[in-house]
């Protein structure tokens, strides 16, 4: 992958070839160089793509036994390679080191389920005879792959959302041409190499690194691909919509979680609970808490108790173990959020923490009073900053949960069973964490939104069944 002790390579047919042109990779907490990325050219894509089709026909004559001893491997080489893997999140997304690990071991888990799912994937028989012209006859359904698969991740997760990708496609018999996001090439390139010393077939894998308005659109087109899984913003995501034609595609488009704390016998619990799912990653994760509604009965201690956490939390350099929160992945975002909490500020909502910039550190940032309107509620944030509103009456806590373009995942914290179901069913998301953050995820469940958040479903097992085709076959006994 090196040619100096800057310079990267794309990974193509299992092979490392150099770049025409380069751009360079900087820290978003640090600001130095840490790396030249190539910039693919069409003719790089072109040529994963050919390599791709290649690969595919290789993966899909591999036993499914094959396929997943090689993901076993993979994830087994990640266990082995954690802290440098980690190392590169501090580096090239400024996430802090002890989140950096943690994601690393969900990325090891998230191979080790796709691993496990290979061999599981399977059809039905078909009771024909339940038909009055079905009797004589025996079918079943098989699944099979679709080919070749373009995935387009983003930088907050970028080892576990690309393990999210190639995980459910590898196990299921896929090649794929991968395109990571502009700020984090160098875990997919990292992930590459893996694959690699796992075993990988030439060919089925393939890492094209550089600008989404070029490449990007040049996969999304191309008739060889048959799915592109996407994971990133809404306006990107409804402009591959609009090109992919009849091709299968998996969007997941983030959100503006939200969570209610209706009841509960330990706030303290919740409130640390809370603060976590609103700042962990400088609340750059797609379904960190972005709204808080709170019983009128329990706001004001609420309120108090999470400012308070809040302020313990540790600000800084991202490679030290005690830091919380480091840089957003640009300044120009930390600069977006701190537009947004100008205009809040100026329409009568009241900072009550936080709200302050440091190049591209934002502070852990607590608002009231704000309009459902302003942007810090109604559009996504993807930064440290949440807002806190009481409610009377839970319908009225559910209505303001609705009250979104959003429906990735919500929570609600209750002792009422009945208000529970209550939630459950009226909520308008992909999914409903009953006593428990909307941040809460583990890499087997199903994932993903409605409205706006995208549509299709990742967690691997439903990601396999995105990534193949439903064959049905009938014999006439």
């Amino acid at each position: 992958m090196l040619t100096s002790s800057l310079e990267r390579k794309l990974f193509i047919g299992g092979q490392w070839q150099d770049g025409q042109d380069f751009y360079q990779l900087k820290s978003p907490y640090t600001n130095k160089v840490i790396a030249h990325v190539p910039l693919a050219t069409t003719q790089d894509v072109e040529a994963a793509l050919k390599c791709a089709e290649q690969g595919a026909k290789a993966i899909q004559s591999m036993t499914s036994l094959e396929r997943s001893t090689i993901l076993e491997k993979v994830s087994k080489l990640f266990e082995e390679k954690s802290e440098d893997a980690a190392a590169i999140l501090v580096n090239e997304c400024a996430k802090p080191i002890k989140a950096a690990r943690a994601e690393i071991t969900r990325t090891i888990e998230t191979y080790k389920f796709a691993a496990e799912e290979a061999k599981r994937i399977h059809g039905e028989t078909i009771p024909m005879d339940a038909a009055k012209n079905g009797k004589g006859r025996f079918a079943f359904t098989i699944r099979e792959p679709l080919g070749i698969i373009a995935a387009i991740t983003p930088f907050n997760f970028p080892f576990n959302l690309v393990a999210h990708k190639l995980g459910p496609a590898i196990a299921s018999g896929n090649a794929v041409v991968l395109k990571p996001a502009s700020q984090t090439p160098l875990s997919a390139l990292f992930t590459a190499e893996v694959f690699a010393e796992a075993g990988l077939p030439e060919g089925v894998l393939n890492v094209v690194t550089g600008k989404g308005s070029i490449i990007g659109d040049q996969l999304v087109k191309d008739d060889r691909v048959k799915m592109v899984t996407f994971t990133g913003s809404v306006d990107v995501g409804l402009g591959i919509k609009q090109k992919v034609g009849l091709k299968k595609v998996t969007l997941e488009l983030g959100s503006n979680s939200a969570v209610i704390v209706d009841d509960t016998d330990n706030l303290d619990s919740v409130v640390e609970r809370c603060v976590e799912g609103a700042f962990s990653f400088s609340g750059q994760v797609c379904i960190s808490i972005q709204r808080i509604y709170v019983n009128e009965k329990l706001y004001d201690t609420f309120l108090q108790k999470f400012i308070s956490k809040s302020k313990e939390l540790v600000v800084g350099d991202p490679m030290l173990e005690e830091t919380d929160l480091s840089a957003l992945i640009h300044q120009r975002e930390a600069e977006r959020v701190e537009q947004w909490l100008f205009e809040a500020e100026q329409s009568g909502a009241a900072i009550k923490y936080g709200g302050k910039r440091d190049n591209a550190v934002l502070q852990p940032t607590v608002i009231t009073e704000a309009s459902p309107k302003l942007a810090i509620n109604c559009k996504e944030a993807f930064a440290p900053i949440v807002t806190i509103t009481p409610y009377a009456t839970l319908e009225e806590a559910i209505g303001y949960v609705n009250d979104s373009n959003y429906g990735l995942q919500a929570g609600i914290y209750t002792t009422s069973v009945h208000k529970a179901f209550e939630a459950v069913h009226q909520m308008d998301v992909g999914g409903v964490l009953v006593n428990d953050i909307p941040t809460y995820r583990v890499d087997h469940m199903p994932y993903g939104g409605v409205k706006q958040s995208g549509n299709g479903r990742e967690g691997v097992k439903y990601s396999i069944e995105e990534m193949t085709e439903l064959k049905f076959v009938s014999f006439k006994l």
